[in-house]
């Protein structure tokens, strides 16, 4: 820093009243200090590490990913006075008070904002003034949605708002010409008592005439004639060829649109694209229908532009009225049909690394009716190393998929609900063939899912079929002996058939406007066989031993025993920035499986496990848990670790922050555990209890690095165990009463943030 100066250290503010808040003054300060990391400066040091007098690397690197000082500056303090005042006074607070001190030590100044607030200033009336007689209509019959409300605090923004939306409201009747520069307020400020008058003014419509001369009158209100859509519109060869291009197109006259095309064959069918329309000829111009078609196109997802505008029509040169016409314009332009993908992937699970291959074919048009197809062959190799022995776990499979831009129902449409809720059905079919060490396993599903979003957070997914065949048709003996002294695992590692349904709900006010913080909700249930159960039970059936070595009797289908179970979790997180390089994420995550009836546990498919890169980050995936049980007690030959159980407790706080270039850090902290429902002999300590769960829980922290590479976010996390339920009560913090050994650490690779 030169001499004679001083770093702005820190700005503080203090409101005397709650009408206004901290946070709403910050935007307002025209300087602020260096960015913070725990308190420190770190882009502030990485600048003073470079040499100010060189500009070679690593110097003018150094610089660049550092923050040059904040030095205190006087003129940004007095301009971010006045500025505070006049936010102040916008908010009612005509008379309020703002004034600073500065104090500097070690050369570093912090700066105090005082804001001393009276009572506000409050509306006594409100008046209008309208010279077009339809518009005073209008406002007077909308006069109940006018946020101006009497005996409030005067408010800039208020008044700001509803200029938004009365002019909304008006465009919606058809007043295409209206804008909200012909709505003003007049505010009488000089009555005492602390109270304003507003005078709501809207003026009348101005124009040039044909001597160019200024004129107003009313406002006209504009009816849409016709509507021409052109569906596959090439921007380029339009900009090309001007007028030679529109003419070498034809036109076609359906359903009261006029559709207007290069090609014979239909690209898209009309029937989709007028169902997305809330635009309909002879009816007057509405900028919410506008919009809302705008959006319902573009969901279709086989658009890469949509643009819509108006002209007036030609018979306008004659009316010269107030109902004039307009013409619209649907200018539609489509995404390439067809497209092929070659995926290659690095694979990191529990530590054995890999790699995966997908070949990917997709048509977003398939049918002409948005219909979007897509395949996918899949093959997926990783070693596996256990007692110094290398193996390796394989993986293949197919999966094709259909979605359609509407519910699927036989014999039903739906209509109106299609434009409010842009649904899609969604057919899906794959099948997995999974070798591992100690076992072969074979996955055919089918699912049928309706999908729809009910606003700009929330969203629904229905799956009312769901269908898998799990089968395995090989089980290394030793592993057999060893998952056979559990029942529970006994009974997940046998061929089974779901077939039952689910439902998920989600929510997610996450946008780019809303920078500051935001919530992710899902909550998912679903639920298999009972269907099944009631057909066998009212039918009388028979149930049938599994094998001679299980006494317990099941019912069968398609030769295969069928699950029966209910099952149900939640997913809540809270993402909160402090600021543009750091933030903090909160996630809590509850989980629980309850099988009964034709199952003595959930598939293994349904189970939950613990630990692994999005979990407890101190553990290798599928080594925690569950409760206390402690599978491996003094066994180093114990084979193929993959402990799973039905009920899920977890809890996540992670401290994200950017450090330079592609690099970002991250400090978190784990807590957690996996629990059975029911209770099983061989797994002492599994089973979840109110009175002992809370002492199971298991408790890691760590730290993270993050590469991001805008197109992926490639992550390693290395873990450390802070308590650790296999060990005897009272010795399970382990960081209490220690030593700390290697087995205590885990090193976790991820794509992408852990949640």
């Amino acid at each position: 820093m030169p001499e004679g100066e001083s770093l702005l250290n820190e700005n503080h503010i203090k409101v005397n009243k709650e009408g206004i808040k901290k946070s709403d003054l910050l935007p307002y300060i025209k300087q602020t200090p260096n960015k913070r990391i725990f308190g420190a400066r770190f882009y502030l040091g990485l600048y003073n590490l470079s040499n100010i007098n060189k500009d070679k690397w690593p110097n003018n690197w150094l610089r660049d990913i550092g923050e040059e000082p904040v030095i205190y500056d006087s003129y940004s303090k007095n301009k971010t006075q006045e500025q505070i005042k006049s936010y102040v006074a916008s908010k009612g607070y005509f008379d309020g008070h703002v004034t600073d001190t500065v104090e500097t030590a070690n050369r570093k100044s912090d700066v105090f904002y005082n804001v001393d607030l009276l009572r506000p200033y409050t509306i006594r009336n409100l008046t209008y003034e309208i010279a077009d007689s339809n518009i005073r209509k209008l406002c007077f019959f909308d006069s109940v949605n006018c946020v101006i409300v009497r005996g409030k605090p005067y408010d800039v923004d208020v008044l700001q708002a509803e200029r938004t939306r009365f002019e909304r409201f008006i465009r919606d009747h058809g007043f295409y010409g209206f804008t909200n520069d012909f709505i003003w307020f007049g505010v009488d400020s000089t009555l005492g008592n602390r109270q304003v008058d507003i005078k709501y003014n809207i003026r009348n419509f101005t124009k040039l005439d044909d001597n160019n001369k200024i004129i107003s009158g009313p406002f006209a209100v504009y009816t849409v004639k016709n509507i021409y859509i052109y569906p596959d519109f090439v921007p380029k060869e339009a900009l090309e060829s001007g007028e030679a291009y529109l003419k070498g197109l034809d036109t076609t006259y359906y359903r009261g649109y006029y559709f207007i095309t290069s090609k014979k064959i239909q690209e898209v069918k009309y029937d989709l694209i007028i169902q997305s329309l809330y635009l309909k000829p002879g009816s007057v111009y509405n900028v919410t229908s506008t919009e809302q078609t705008r959006a319902h196109l573009l969901l279709l997802k086989i658009y890469r532009l949509v643009n819509i505008n108006y002209s007036d029509s030609k018979e306008n040169e004659s009316l010269r009225g107030m109902e004039l016409m307009l013409n619209c314009n649907i200018q539609l332009t489509l995404l390439s049909q067809q497209s092929y993908k070659i995926e290659l992937e690095g694979t990191n699970s529990g530590g054995n690394l890999g790699g995966a291959l997908n070949l990917i074919y997709q048509n977003i048009n398939l049918f002409h009716g948005a219909e979007l197809f897509s395949t996918k062959l899949k093959g997926a190799y990783s070693a596996y190393s256990q007692n110094q022995k290398l193996s390796s776990i394989e993986e293949y499979g197919l999966e094709t998929s259909l979605r359609l831009p509407e519910f699927l129902i036989p014999f039903l449409r739906f209509p109106n609900f299609v434009k409010k809720y842009n649904p899609s059905t969604t057919l899906l079919a794959s099948w997995d063939y999974q070798k591992l060490p100690v076992y072969t396993r074979t996955v055919a599903n089918a699912t049928f899912d309706y999908n729809w979003k009910a606003g700009n957070y929330l969203e629904h997914i229905f799956n009312p079929i769901q269908f898998n065949i799990v089968r395995l048709p090989r089980i290394d003996s030793v592993y057999a002996a060893t998952i056979l002294s559990s029942s529970y695992q006994a009974s997940s590692y046998k061929d089974v058939l779901i077939l039952g349904g689910s439902y998920s709900f989600i929510f997610n006010n996450q946008s780019i406007k809303n920078s500051r913080d935001f919530w992710f909700l899902r909550w998912n249930t679903e639920a298999s066989g009972n269907f099944l159960s009631a057909i066998y039970k009212l039918s009388g059936a028979n149930k049938i031993k599994p094998d001679e070595g299980d006494t317990t009797k099941v019912y069968y289908l398609l030769g295969q025993p069928f699950a029966q179970y209910v099952k149900s979790d939640i997913d809540l997180r809270y993402n909160y920035r402090f600021n543009d390089v750091s933030s903090i994420v909160y996630r809590g995550f509850f989980g629980i499986g309850i099988p009964y009836g034709n199952s003595k546990a959930v598939p293994f498919e349904k189970q939950y496990f613990g630990g692994g890169a999005n979990g407890i980050r101190a553990w290798q995936v599928r080594t925690l848990g569950p409760g206390s049980y402690n599978p491996n007690p003094g066994d180093t030959t114990k084979v193929f670790l993959n402990e799973t159980a039905d009920i899920k407790l977890e809890a996540n706080a992670e401290y994200r922050f950017k450090l330079f270039w592609i690099l970002e850090g991250a400090l978190f902290v784990d807590a957690g555990n996996i629990w059975s429902y029911n209770y099983d002999p061989a797994r002492p300590g599994a089973q979840f209890t109110f009175k002992n769960f809370y002492k199971e829980i298991a408790v890691g922290t760590g730290t993270g690095f993050r590469f991001d590479f805008k197109f992926v976010i490639a992550r390693v996390d290395i873990g450390m165990k802070l308590r650790d339920p296999l060990l005897p009560e009272g010795a399970r913090w382990i960081f209490l009463n220690g030593p700390y050994r290697r087995k205590d650490f885990a090193i976790v690779l991820g794509i992408g943030y852990p949640f």
